[in-house]
């Protein structure tokens, strides 16, 4: 008799312990969504977010940290193809390799440079500083798209890096909101 209780009762706990589970899960699904509907790129933030486990249990400030860490992923794969182009035939064009020269060192200021100044700044809580940092990247994605002279093989590239940085920047001001008094 005694068995067939505490059966019961282990039996009762596991399904209540289940039964809540969706609502953790959805509640964590409902920070992302919450957070990315207050930023330009609705889509793309979700898609972001929920892609990498991370995010499942993550507070505000990591989502930041998230599409920071996407940030410098696409920005780096940027780079790699920038440095592939300018190994190939491509860059034969003068003018070509000139604008590919310069897309390389404004992605590497994107890399070398705002990434780690809004991850310290994220650290430190210095979320005006996180946000200005992600925006310069937007502003050097921009730059280098425009430094082409005819169409630019990265304009893809360019406005994937463009929109993740607009989207970092966007959660990072939502902390600033949340911590400003």
């Amino acid at each position: 008799m005694m068995k067939n209780l505490i059966v019961i009762i282990f039996a009762f706990l596991v399904c209540q312990a289940n039964a809540f589970r969706p609502i953790l899960l959805l509640g964590s699904q409902n920070l992302i969504e919450r957070t990315c509907k207050q930023t330009p790129f609705y889509d793309l933030c979700i898609w972001s977010l929920k892609s990498n486990p991370e995010s499942r249990d993550a507070s505000v400030k990591k989502l930041a940290q998230i599409m920071v860490d996407s940030l410098k992923t696409k920005a780096t794969e940027t780079l790699d193809l920038i440095e592939e182009l300018l190994q190939d035939g491509l860059a034969l064009d003068p003018e070509m390799q000139k604008a590919l020269t310069s897309c390389a060192e404004r992605y590497n200021v994107i890399i070398r440079g705002d990434v780690p100044e809004i991850n310290e700044a994220l650290k430190t809580g210095d979320y005006k500083f996180a946000a200005k940092g992600a925006n310069d990247a937007a502003i050097e994605a921009n730059s280098c798209e425009i430094e082409f002279p005819t169409r630019s093989p990265l304009t893809d590239m360019n406005k994937v890096v463009h929109d993740v940085s607009v989207v970092a920047a966007s959660i990072v001001k939502i902390i600033q909101t949340k911590f400003s008094f």
